[in-house]
């Protein structure tokens, strides 16, 4: 065999765990809530953690977490930014996405007590209502146990402020979590969609990003 195509022989050989891997690219939806919480979580989950506030962010991030913060507000802010016809088309094209606390709120199909001109994506099939759990005096912290989709049933201390539940589901999603006190559904999975009615991000416990993460990274390959 002539030396070139020894070396074309080697070098198809080379095994895909040799050759450098894409680091996954995760995006945090900027406009309102917690972001940088989320963006320290992402890196820690081995991801790199982008801002998006424009279509052409979007665009370039294979996984997206919606932050909690103010759900309405957050709504106005996608349509300023000419972000929510985007997002949708992302969104049905398959594109994983995360939606906590008020995210959860925004990735609902049907919500209880919306506000007049408040509108959802419908990621997942699932009825939320808002401000379940009460207002910001009411907040608390609560150990659940997270099941399904990769989690291994560990408890985990979830922090909730003004926390919307799921009355609901349809029968294509997988329910991961309840609140122990109500018996509430607070984390579900649809596909590429995973939703928290806490928020994981106010904490050390990484476990979450690391599931979002590993989903956005096993879809993407």
């Amino acid at each position: 065999m002539p030396a070139s195509d020894t070396s074309l022989a080697t070098s198809a050989r080379v095994s895909a765990a040799e050759r450098p891997r894409v680091t996954t690219t995760v995006g945090v939806l900027a406009l309102q809530g917690d972001v940088a919480e989320h963006l320290r979580a992402i890196a820690a989950s081995g991801a790199r953690p982008v801002q998006v506030r424009r279509p052409a962010e979007l665009d370039a991030v294979d996984g997206l977490i919606i932050p909690g913060g103010e759900s309405t507000t957050i709504w106005k802010l996608l349509s300023i930014f000419d972000l929510a016809d985007p997002l949708r088309e992302r969104i049905a094209g398959g594109m994983p996405v995360f939606g906590s606390c008020a995210g959860m709120i925004l990735l609902a199909s049907r919500l209880v007590d919306r506000a007049s001109d408040q509108e959802s994506l419908g990621a997942i099939d699932m009825t939320v209502r808002r401000n379940a759990f009460g207002r910001q005096a009411d907040s608390f912290e609560s150990d659940i146990t997270l099941t399904g989709a990769g989690f291994d049933g560990a408890p985990f201390r979830a922090v909730f402020i003004r926390a919307p539940w799921v009355e609901e589901v349809g029968p294509g999603v997988e329910v991961l979590a309840t609140e122990p006190r109500t018996g509430r559904i607070v984390a579900v999975r649809q596909g590429p969609a995973l939703a928290t009615a806490f928020h994981p991000e106010l904490t050390q416990d990484n476990r979450v990003h690391t599931i979002f993460t590993t989903m956005v990274t096993e879809l993407r390959e």
